[in-house]
C-alpha cells in the first residue's frame, strides 16, 4: 500500500467518524469490491484489500490511536519494523470480512478441551387423578423410561479419558467454514458430528453416548388442592445430562376426572342436595357425606327456595396460591315424587286449597294463576 494513501480517505470518512460510521463505510466498500462480485478484476481486488486494511486498523481503538498519532507513513514504518506481512500489517481478509458479516463475532472461538457437559432434557407426562385425590392430596407411583448417566464410564462416554481426542478436521471447534459464492458460513463438522472431539474406544455399555435409557418407578406427592391443568415438577427426574451435565426435570400434567356428586368451582367444593317440599317449607337439619367421607351437618332455613346456595366456610379445597381453604357450597333441589297414593293425592289437594292457588309476584318473578290439576 502506498504511503500516500490515507485510511480515512480510503473508507471515505472524516477523522472524527464514529465506530458505527467506519463500519458502515467498510460494509459498503466490501460489498461493492468483493472479488466474487468482480471476478478477474485486479483493480476491484486491490480496493477490497485497501478497504479491509483500513478497517482492520480504524475499527481497533488502540491501533486507530497510534495511526492518528504517527500518521499513515509512520504507522506503516512501525508495522514494517515489526516484520509483519501485507503492507506491514498482519491481518486476514476473510477474518475481517466474516467478522463484519456475522454479527461482529470473531472467527477465533475458544477451543473446547473435550466433551462439554450438557443439561439433560425435561420430560413431560400426563397424570389423571380423581376429584377426591385433588381434594385430599395423594401419592402416586409413576413408571417411565428416561436416560440415566452410564455408571460403567461414569458419564464420559469413553473407556478411558485418553481415548478422547480433538477432531483434526475442525481442530476442536465443532464447525467448519464453507464458502459459497459471495457468502461464507459455518456448518457442523461431519467428522465429529459437531462435537469437536472423537472417541477412539467408546464405552461398551453406552456406546459413547455417556448415558443409557432405563425404566424407573418414582413416588410423587400431589399436593391437596391441586387444580386441573397444573404441572407438578419433579426435580432431577428428567433425562440425565450428556457427558456429566445435570439432569433435567420431570413435569406431570394434571387432569382431574369428573365426580358424580361433587364439582369444583375455583377453590369451592360444590354439591346439590335433594329435599322434600316440606323440608324446604319448614326448614330442617340434615347430615350430608362430604367427598372425604366425613359427615357435615347442614341447616336448611324455613321457606328455603330451590337453588339456594348454603355456604359452609372452610370446607372447600386447600388454596395452592395463598393461604386458607375454599368453601363448601350446597345447592338445594326439590324432589318431586313421580307416584303418589290416593290418600297422598287427597292430602296434597287439600293443602293446595288451604294455601290458595294463586302465586304472588315477588322479587321480579312472573305471577301465575291456577286453572286445574292434570291428574
Amino acid at each position: 500500500m502506498s504511503n500516500k494513501k490515507d485510511y480515512y480517505k480510503i473508507l471515505g470518512v472524516e477523522k472524527t467518524a464514529t465506530a458505527a460510521e467506519i463500519k458502515k463505510a467498510y460494509h459498503q466498500l466490501a460489498m461493492k469490491y468483493h472479488p466474487d462480485r468482480n471476478p478477474d478484476n485486479k483493480e476491484a481486488e486491490a480496493k477490497f484489500k485497501d478497504a479491509a486494511a483500513a478497517y482492520e486498523v480504524l475499527s481497533d481503538s488502540d491501533k486507530r490511536q497510534k495511526y492518528d498519532q504517527l500518521g499513515h507513513a509512520g504507522y506503516e514504518n512501525m508495522q514494517q519494523g515489526g516484520g509483519h506481512g501485507h503492507g506491514g500489517m498482519d491481518f486476514d481478509l476473510n477474518d475481517i470480512f466474516n467478522s463484519m458479516f456475522n454479527g461482529g463475532q470473531s472467527s477465533q472461538r475458544r477451543r473446547p478441551s473435550g466433551p462439554t457437559p450438557q443439561r439433560g432434557q425435561d420430560l413431560a407426562k400426563n397424570l389423571s387423578i380423581t376429584l377426591k385425590e385433588a381434594y385430599l392430596g395423594v401419592k402416586k407411583e409413576i413408571a417411565f423410561s428416561h436416560y440415566f448417566a452410564c455408571t460403567t464410564c461414569k458419564g464420559q462416554g469413553a473407556k478411558s479419558k485418553s481415548d478422547i481426542t480433538t477432531c483434526q478436521k475442525c481442530h476442536g471447534y465443532g464447525q467448519v467454514q464453507v464458502q459459497q459464492g459471495f457468502f461464507a458460513f459455518a456448518q457442523p463438522c461431519r467428522d465429529c458430528q459437531g462435537q469437536g472431539f472423537k472417541i477412539k474406544t467408546p464405552c461398551e455399555d453406552c456406546k459413547g453416548q455417556s448415558r443409557r435409557k432405563e425404566q424407573e418407578m418414582v413416588t410423587v406427592s400431589i399436593p391437596k388442592g391441586i387444580f386441573e391443568g397444573a404441572d407438578v415438577r419433579v426435580p432431577g427426574k428428567g433425562d440425565a445430562g450428556v457427558y456429566g451435565g445435570p439432569s433435567g426435570d420431570l413435569y406431570l400434567h394434571i387432569t382431574i376426572e369428573k365426580d358424580k356428586r361433587f364439582q369444583r368451582e375455583d377453590d369451592n367444593l360444590v354439591c346439590s342436595i335433594m329435599l322434600t317440599y316440606p323440608q324446604l317449607v319448614f326448614g330442617c337439619q340434615i347430615n350430608i357425606e362430604l367427598i372425604d367421607g366425613t359427615q357435615e351437618s347442614i341447616k336448611i332455613p324455613k321457606a328455603c327456595p330451590v337453588g339456594e346456595k348454603i355456604i359452609v366456610h372452610g370446607k372447600g379445597f386447600a388454596k395452592l396460591r395463598g393461604t386458607g381453604t375454599g368453601n363448601l357450597v350446597v345447592i338445594t333441589q326439590c324432589q318431586i315424587p313421580k307416584k303418589l297414593s290416593d290418600s297422598a293425592k287427597d292430602l296434597l289437594k287439600s293443602y293446595s286449597e288451604s294455601i290458595g292457588t294463586e302465586t304472588k309476584s315477588e322479587d321480579g318473578f312472573i305471577s301465575s294463576f291456577f286453572k286445574k290439576f292434570l291428574g
